[in-house]
């Protein structure tokens, strides 16, 4: 079996998508499960699009999600650089190699004489004017021009690109391991440009030759480069590389909530949810774009909401580990249809997740609060805490805002909840369990023998009860609650209420 290499080439031009992310841990899991290599390589070519700071966010974005590259712009590796803008000079070769064997040419076409050939043709009832195999005639080109007219006007340093020579009339038969044989007439393709002026290979040829030297097993890409696909066929013939051409996947979109059109930022902004993995500073607007991990979410969450958008597992199961993923993950069970992306769910795996965690790893959210408050407290507490508030947190910022009150007395209390007879209720409990031992079975079954003896039901007292505890009327079980907090604590709280009151 050929060793699976696949790459991930973000483009550095700012914030990472969701979609961009999903691509990313496909590409992981598929060269983690046969043991190959994942890389992480920067397609920045369009210089005009470059922003600063964006590559980095990418590193940092599979960092936190713990989608480590085996090579890449990072570590390094046999294909070094991992960069395009670093490798120029290999495009070119490649480039020219293709003008050499008949593959392409030179074209020293102005932007006017373009705007006017593209005139020219929409007069003549041409629906989709374009550089073709009918237009590349008419144009200034290499095809056109005596070759010594080529040589002299490259000599004389005038501007040109090299243009891939489509071939006319031929159809072009590939395999996509999502969407099955797809034929596409050559007729519809246009001789699109593989070297800019500047010297800058376009994405077409970049990652052709990046990924043919790089020996890339499968091209695991989003479906908006599909009809770029064609083309790259015709690049690998071309060469002459059919024989190790990458077997290609284009993933479906990332949908909006409601299931029509493509997942945007505008989207994230009117829903107010995130669509980014970390927080980005708009370098126009000032405007902090905030993502997954500042909202409370934890990365294997992320990971696996993630996972499940595109990609069915077969069977009820939901939660995976990163491992499991990789042990789980085929191509086949890649769907064909768009994923609806839904925060609720998001939500519910990062509650799951927390949940899951063990104590030990959720206590650092409360021990860095309470060193703000100067908050001295033993470990045995922070413990008891955290099972019981982690069961009602969706997120890490949740942990601190219900463990707060175990450590801090409430500085306001809700009073549309508060009942007279409940806190008349609530002090005689107190006042008889006050002298006993102070656990959970003494306080839960004297709790209940006064119940019936008065004839309430705990819907009666609790909302009270966790207003004299935490200033609200919903919270976490009170009998565990009073235990955490202590005896001398719990008659604290009832006795300052008393005062309020």
């Amino acid at each position: 079996m050929t060793r699976i290499r696949t790459r991930f080439a973000p483009s550095p031009t700012g914030m990472l998508h969701l979609g961009g992310i999903r691509t990313a841990l496909y590409n992981y899991l598929l060269a983690k499960k046969y043991n190959g290599n994942f890389i992480l390589r920067i397609e920045d070519t369009d210089r005009t699009r470059f922003v600063e700071g964006a590559e980095q966010y990418i590193i940092d974005s599979l960092k936190w999600l713990n989608i480590i590259p085996d090579e890449g712009v990072v570590n390094g590796g046999p294909h070094e650089p991992y960069r395009q803008s670093l490798r120029k000079d290999i495009y070119k070769k490649y480039a020219e190699i293709l003008v050499k064997n008949g593959h392409a040419y030179y074209a020293f076409d102005t932007s006017e004489e373009l705007d006017k050939m593209h005139k020219n043709l929409t007069l003549e009832g041409i629906a989709n004017p374009q550089y073709d195999a009918n237009s590349r005639s008419l144009m200034k080109n290499s095809l056109t021009l005596s070759s010594d007219e080529v040589q002299s006007r490259i000599s004389n340093g005038e501007p040109y690109v090299i243009r891939f020579m489509t071939p006319n009339n031929e159809v072009i038969r590939f395999h996509d391991q999502v969407r099955g044989w797809i034929k596409v007439d050559s007729s519809v393709l246009d001789d699109k440009v593989l070297l800019k002026s500047d010297g800058m290979a376009t994405y077409h040829l970049a990652s052709i030759v990046d990924d043919y030297l790089m020996n890339i097993s499968h091209v695991i890409r989003g479906e908006e480069w599909l009809p770029s696909a064609p083309l790259h066929i015709l690049m690998y013939k071309a060469f002459g590389w059919e024989d190790v051409m990458p077997k290609f996947v284009h993933l479906p979109l990332l949908l909006k909530p409601e299931g029509q059109g493509k997942l945007s930022k505008r989207d994230a902004e009117e829903h107010g949810f995130p669509i980014f993995p970390l927080s980005w500073v708009d370098s126009q607007s000032g405007k902090t774009i905030v993502g997954f991990r500042e909202l409370g979410y934890l990365p294997e969450a992320v990971v696996n909401f993630l996972a499940l958008m595109g990609w069915n597992p077969g069977g009820d199961k939901e939660l995976f580990s990163m491992d499991e993923l990789v042990n789980d993950f085929s191509l086949e069970r890649l769907g064909k249809s768009g994923a609806r992306f839904n925060i609720k769910k998001a939500e519910w795996f990062n509650h799951q997740y927390i949940k899951s965690k063990s104590n030990d790893d959720l206590k650092p959210y409360i021990k860095t609060e309470l060193v703000k408050l100067n908050i001295t407290c033993d470990d045995s507490k922070i413990d008891k805490v955290c099972e019981l508030v982690k069961e009602r947190s969706n997120f890490v910022g949740d942990i601190w805002m219900h463990a707060k009150l175990f450590f801090v007395e409430p500085e306001e209390y809700e009073k549309d909840q508060f009942s007279s007879d409940a806190f008349d209720f609530i002090k005689k409990y107190i006042s008889i369990v006050s002298d006993g031992k102070w656990i959970y079975e003494i306080l839960h079954d004297t709790m209940n023998r006064m119940l019936i003896d008065h004839g309430y039901k705990l819907k009666d007292i609790m909302p009270t009860f966790r207003i004299i505890l935490f200033g609200e009327h919903n919270g976490p079980d009170v009998i565990r609650s009073m235990i955490i907090l202590g005896r001398d604590e719990v008659i604290k709280r009832v006795d300052n209420l008393i005062l309020k009151l």
